[in-house]
């Protein structure tokens, strides 16, 4: 099957975190199209599981204008690349101050296709070791805290957490578990 075929791109707008484009292109019917795409730079995501306790973080979200309840996530500063591992361990330690003996990679994650470039890779940290988050300005009014399995579970049937890369990772685990 033949792909559309890029005719010109432009950058609309950028800052530290990402930028947003306008592309042309051409389909194969030979048509013409016009997409905004937000670039972002991939994510890690962790979910660190202590028996039958995961760690959450809880921080306010600007764009919906609430706080949520997520699994440690993040990228690297000013766009950069970063190894996926490296940057799970980098952001588990950052946001929760835990460390991890054992890494699994559960699957890669695709945040909005059809608005952003952005991917994600799961990781599981298992085998934890506890200590002081060293967290980001922005991340100062993060909280940390863990839950049972049961309430994460319940957590999402009550709509609290909403989180769609959490609740992808969370079918990653399960998908995984015996």
């Amino acid at each position: 099957m033949e792909h559309p075929v890029t005719t010109s791109s432009r950058e609309v707008y950028a800052n530290p975190w990402m930028v947003l484009r306008e592309d042309t292109f051409r389909r194969p019917d030979g048509s013409d199209g016009l997409y905004g795409v937000i670039d972002k730079p991939d994510y890690a995501l962790v979910v660190a599981l202590d028996g039958d306790r995961l760690a959450m973080v809880e921080q306010y979200r600007y764009p919906i204008g609430l706080r949520r309840w997520e699994f440690v996530q993040g990228t690297a500063p000013d766009r950069a690349a970063m190894p996926a591992r490296a940057l799970a361990e980098r952001e588990l330690a950052e946001e929760t101050g835990l460390t991890a003996a054992t890494w699994t990679y559960l699957g890669l994650l695709d945040v909005a296709p059809g608005v952003s470039s952005q991917r994600g890779r799961a990781f599981l940290a298992t085998d934890l070791t506890a200590g002081e988050p060293d967290r980001e300005d922005t991340e100062a009014d993060m909280r940390f805290a863990w839950v049972t399995r049961a309430e994460f579970e319940d957590r999402v049937r009550s709509g609290e957490i909403t989180d769609a890369q959490t609740l992808a990772a969370y079918a990653l685990l399960l998908l995984r578990s015996p």
